[in-house]
């Protein structure tokens, strides 16, 4: 390949990159806002947090959302003494405020039924949006830069760290009226595969789309 078709591949390749990123921002958000409008069977332990801080302090779950990343993010730099990827502001700052939007344009829904089908539709969406943004491999969200962190400066397991930080946040947003069911532990537990499943298939769907070798790069 010459050179004016090698930069034409990486242009190509980094315009796909974008559209999978800011895709799967929206995607994973509007799941977000689809398990909080099903919270009668309690939301993700994060969002148990934003809620809980919502209610005692007022502003929205997508503003808690990017204050508690601005928080995290900061934490991160003190101790590794690098800033994160460009991306990993725009996922927590898009990620808000697509939240706050659908929860301000998404109906509030009252029965049983349709709070569970809220969230079941919720989580695959969530975790289809999840698969999606990871593909493009530009930046991991704020959360997942705190599990690296507890990793590297403790030698815990991505599984104790993961389990140690959803357990912590979910407590704390229970302490604070965050809604806890059955849900939360779905998510703790289930929302892994999902993300997975939808990992395969997005980077399927980017080898497609950009004609790249691989996917994540």
């Amino acid at each position: 390949m010459n050179n004016e078709g090698l930069q034409l591949n990486v242009k190509q390749g980094f315009y796909w990159r974008c559209v999978f990123f800011i895709t799967g921002i929206i995607i994973l958000s509007l799941g977000i806002a689809l398990t909080i409008k099903g919270q009668i069977l309690g939301v993700g332990s994060w969002d148990v947090l934003h809620i809980g801080l919502q209610k005692n302090l007022g502003l929205t779950v997508g503003t808690w959302s990017i204050i508690i990343g601005l928080t995290i993010l900061a934490i991160d730099a003190i101790f590794t003494k690098r800033l994160p990827k460009i991306g990993t502001y725009l996922d927590m700052f898009l990620a808000g405020i697509f939240v706050d939007i659908f929860l301000y344009t998404l109906p509030d829904l009252h029965n049983l039924f349709e709070q569970t089908l809220a969230f079941v539709i919720g989580i695959v969406l969530l975790g289809f949006g999840c698969g999606m943004y990871m593909v493009a491999n530009l930046g991991i969200g704020p959360r997942d830069t705190l599990m690296l962190l507890l990793v590297r400066r403790f030698g815990w397991t991505v599984n104790r760290a993961r389990t140690t930080m959803e357990v912590s946040v979910a407590v704390i947003g229970f302490l604070l009226g965050g809604p806890v069911g059955v849900g939360t532990v779905f998510m703790a537990f289930g929302l892994g595969p999902v993300v997975q499943w939808a990992l395969r298939l997005n980077e399927k769907l980017f080898f497609r789309a950009s004609g790249m070798e691989s996917a994540v790069l």
